[in-house]
């Protein structure tokens, strides 16, 4: 799994974006006037549960080497955008696989997975060698093909994100992806998801 943040909301009008950004939002519905300090005002909102004002600002990550179980899983999430790589138009002839710990662990199970794969491999390219089209031979592509997909999400949607699944009871790949999304975007705006990072990660993430 490889996560990397490539964009992020500018502030055009002045300092500190995002998060400068999101006070400015902020104190027009107080009619208030900046302190110097956007964090701590931002904090202070997102503790109250006035999270209305985060939406102003949003992250664009790179996420590839998940499966799609994973993905499926991912997508439901709104409000966001999502650009996938195409099963339709990329060929698909020596795709990777994401390989759960649960298999990874059992080398009884390692067998059974690498044999099961490479049947799969094989009759993609049989299908495809046969003049199948892509968009036909994918049907034999199971949930642990490796996939990449871009996804925007605004700070509120990512809040809801990893309350949802950044919680134990998760799934583990949704899970490890929430983390490593909290883990760079904390840098980001640490007024915005201090709480998260402490909740989620804690020492770990320390």
């Amino acid at each position: 799994m490889h996560v990397e943040i490539i964009a992020v909301t500018n502030y055009t009008a002045g300092e500190g974006a995002p998060v400068g950004l999101l006070e400015h939002a902020g104190r027009a519905c107080y009619q208030s006037e900046s302190r110097g300090q956007p964090g701590k005002f931002v904090q202070a909102r997102v503790r109250e549960g006035h999270e209305s004002i985060i939406e102003h600002a949003s992250v664009t990550f790179d996420i590839s080497g998940i499966s799609r179980a994973c993905s499926h899983q991912l997508v439901r999430h709104r409000i966001a955008s999502y650009s996938q790589e195409s099963q339709r138009y990329v060929d698909m002839s020596a795709p990777e696989f994401v390989i759960p710990p649960s298999v990874v662990g059992n080398p009884d199970a390692v067998a059974v997975w690498d044999e099961f794969m490479a049947g799969v491999t094989g009759a993609y390219q049989r299908l495809r060698q046969l003049g199948v089209r892509k968009e036909d031979a994918r049907f034999l592509l199971p949930n642990a093909t490796a996939t990449r997909i871009i996804v925007t999400m605004n700070f509120r949607s990512l809040r809801h994100f990893f309350s949802v699944r950044g919680e134990k009871a998760a799934q583990w790949e949704i899970r490890a992806l929430a983390l490593e999304m909290l883990r760079q975007v904390h840098q980001l705006a640490p007024a915005v998801f201090a709480d998260q990072y402490e909740r989620y990660l804690g020492q770990e993430g320390k």
